[in-house]
């Protein structure tokens, strides 16, 4: 695929996505966030692609909304704004129901919406330099379309706070929050997003989807639902290829194929 705004390469099992407006330190537009949805769709379809890794060119992550994108936005109607922000909803929804383990290699500030692309991502790296924000209430908006994977992963209670303030908060203090997963100074910064990697790719890969459908799917049921589906959901895999030759390997004290 050919991007404008970013850069795709694949290397064996892992896709690599780079955010690619380093002189706007990689804001979204509407084209940006069209080019990532596509981004999703596509690896998720790809059967030899494990891990969606993201990161953004030059030395920020992402510093949210693009300027001349928000101009435009100011002057359209509410048609065209409704219009507009599910674009970002769809992008949002693709990355978290992709059926490929996202990664998001924070190398520096993530803001606003940049922040909610983290969110919405399965694992989160952060290098201990990287800042984060939900800046939207200073002028005047809100988080909306990124509210749901962020309440997710911090909670009611500080996703409001967050909110509500808008300030900055570190590396650390996202790893504090449940935002980030892993933080690691500039010189270890990539030895842990490889570790990540390797830990995901070591594993088998239908157990790798299904555990991260799993965690979506059972918070969005009730108790018979989850009984019944959970149950279910472990003979197939006990049953499956997949998990008889993991177990065989466990048990003969071997690499199971897909790890050779």
């Amino acid at each position: 695929m050919e991007f404008t705004t970013l850069k795709l390469d694949s290397d064996g099992p892992v896709a690599r996505l780079t955010l690619n407006r380093p002189d706007a330190r990689n804001a979204f537009d509407d084209k940006m966030i069209a080019e990532i949805r596509s981004a999703a769709e596509a690896t998720g379809k790809i059967d030899t692609v494990r891990a969606l890794l993201i990161t953004g060119a030059g030395s920020a992550f992402s510093a949210g909304a693009d300027i001349d994108w928000m101009r435009r936005m100011g002057q359209a109607t509410f048609t065209e704004n409704h219009s507009d922000a599910l674009l970002l909803a769809y992008m949002l929804d693709a990355l978290a129901h992709s059926p490929k383990v996202t990664i998001a290699r924070v190398n520096g500030p993530a803001i606003g919406g940049g922040t909610g692309l983290v969110a919405a991502c399965d694992v989160v790296v952060a290098v201990s330099e990287a800042v984060f924000s939900f800046s939207e209430v200073k002028i005047g908006l809100v988080p909306a379309c990124i509210a749901p994977y962020v309440i997710r992963r911090v909670g009611e209670g500080r996703a409001r706070e967050l909110f509500v303030t808008g300030r900055r908060i570190t590396a650390e203090e996202a790893l504090r929050y449940g935002l980030v997963d892993h933080v690691a100074p500039a010189d270890g910064f990539d030895a842990k997003v490889e570790e990540v990697l390797g830990s995901i790719i070591a594993s088998g890969p239908h157990a790798v989807a299904a555990a991260k459908k799993l965690t979506r799917d059972v918070v969005a049921q009730g108790r018979k639902e989850y009984i019944e589906y959970t149950a279910r959901l472990i003979a197939n895999l006990r049953t499956s290829e997949e998990g008889r030759e993991g177990l065989a390997a466990f048990l003969d004290k071997r690499k199971p194929k897909w790890a050779d």
